[in-house]
């Protein structure tokens, strides 16, 4: 029997500081988050409140509905949703609640439709969400109105380059306040496209991972691992014949590679590339056949941006973070990310490959192919995180004996901080933590 003194409420714990979540002391050198934050529902539940309930949320890109009808379900922070692009060509993002007795009205993944129909009762909706058919509808007494029923919409919905985001807070700040920085990285990827299109590439993957969702977040941009839990991935490229030295100090970046915070909790991993990437150059690994089709990749991008864009573009990589749970990688293939938490202890993720729209079938085979070994279920990388990830989650049990994780890596200096620091860690648990005492983001 556990004989301690209980821990405060959690409400009480956050708002009194009581019982701080994350210890902040520059002037220390000192930073370390409080495991509780990993394990307990309660602040699972708080999470709910003061961070997915008033930040943006990515809730897909409009290249997946390209077609009147076109529609994609999903849960995004425990919200079922339906993304569907109407007759007006407009993207459009619904509750999934039938606004009769709240059954789902869209059941299938996805799929092309010319109405959604609640099977329940049977009222169903047009592609714009309007109510359109109700049976029996003249036992209902004058006071009922269809045009009061439509399906309900998030509070604010908004879109930049594509990337369509949803907020359940109606006083929230604008999307392109709320992205800050992150805008510059987003520009970046979407500047691979002749046309300034990218799209998702048909397919999805989704796992769980035993793993509280904050984890993965870490992990999205945290470079110190790579040497030791990528080893395989590393020994892969070495013996396939790549040159894995590192660059020579550029203009762009240093050849290490910076972590740098965006604002609002967003921040990123910079990277001058040195392990190969489709738009960069050929390596081994994509074939001997491979290497026109690069070449010619990389001459378009300099005619059409010049030099000096055209080389940040494709010479360097990043892996970037949209606070909260959206993760974009640029790095071997363009990966979106997204995890929604299932508990205090795991969470569900979903991730595409993304690629200019107007690419090469070869081009396009080059990409999967560089996205699934690395980036795939069983490729080299994801499969090392899930595992890392579950065993720090396990680790975690210890929490009351051991309470804190000290993330002061990179603290002493002034300025730039490199990819292997923790300065862009930092930063996503500032936010976490603002946010979690009560402010709303862009305060």
């Amino acid at each position: 029997m556990n004989d301690r003194m209980p821990y405060p409420p959690l409400e009480s714990s956050i708002t009194t500081n009581q019982q701080p979540m994350v210890v902040n002391q520059p002037e220390a050198l000192n930073f370390q988050v409080h495991r509780r934050t990993l394990v307990d529902p309660a602040i699972l539940e708080l999470e709910q409140r003061r961070i997915f309930d008033v930040c943006w949320l990515y809730a897909g890109h409009e290249s997946e509905v390209p077609n009147p009808g076109d529609f994609k379900t999903r849960v995004v922070c425990g919200r079922p949703i339906i993304l569907c692009r109407g007759d007006d060509g407009k993207v459009r993002v619904f509750l999934n609640s039938c606004r009769h007795r709240g059954a789902i009205v869209a059941r299938e993944a996805e799929g092309n439709t010319r109405s959604f129909f609640c099977f329940y009762h049977g009222w169903s909706y047009d592609r714009a969400g309007k109510l359109d058919g109700v049976p029996g509808v003249s036992s209902y007494p004058s006071s009922f109105r269809q045009e009061d029923y439509a399906l309900a919409q998030p509070p604010r919905v908004d879109g930049y380059r594509g990337f369509i985001f949803i907020n359940f807070d109606a006083q929230a700040m604008d999307l392109i306040d709320y992205l800050a920085g992150a805008t510059e990285y987003i520009d970046l990827i979407i500047d691979q496209s002749p046309s300034g299109q990218m799209e998702i590439i048909r397919g999805v993957q989704e796992y769980d991972i035993r793993a509280n969702w904050k984890l993965l977040v870490e992990n999205s941009f945290d470079d110190y691992h790579l040497l030791t839990t990528h080893s395989t991935w590393l020994d892969y490229m070495r013996n396939s014949g790549v040159e894995m030295k590192r660059p020579e100090r550029g203009h762009l970046l240093p050849a290490h590679g910076i972590g740098k915070p965006l604002g609002n909790g967003h921040a990123v991993i910079d990277n001058v590339n040195f392990r190969g990437r489709p738009v960069a150059k050929w390596i081994p690994i994509y074939g001997e056949e491979a290497k026109p089709e690069i070449e010619r990749i990389r001459a378009e991008l300099v005619a059409r941006l010049g030099e000096a864009r055209a080389t940040r573009v494709a010479d360097t990589n990043r892996n970037l973070v949209i606070f909260p749970n959206l993760v974009i990688n640029d790095g071997s293939a363009v990966t979106v990310r997204s995890f929604q938490p299932d508990g205090a202890g795991g969470m569900k993720v979903r991730a595409w490959a993304m690629g200019p729209k107007d690419e090469t079938a070869q081009a396009r085979a080059i990409r999967l192919d560089a996205f699934l070994t690395f980036y795939g279920p069983g490729g080299f990388a994801t499969p090392d995180d899930v595992e890392a990830l579950e065993m720090v989650q396990m680790g975690l049990a210890t929490w009351r004996e051991v309470p804190w994780s000290v993330m002061t890596r990179g603290m002493e200096k002034q300025g730039e901080q490199l990819n292997t620091d923790e300065l862009h860690l930092r930063s996503f648990w500032l936010q976490w933590d603002k946010l979690m005492q009560g402010a709303k983001p862009g305060q």
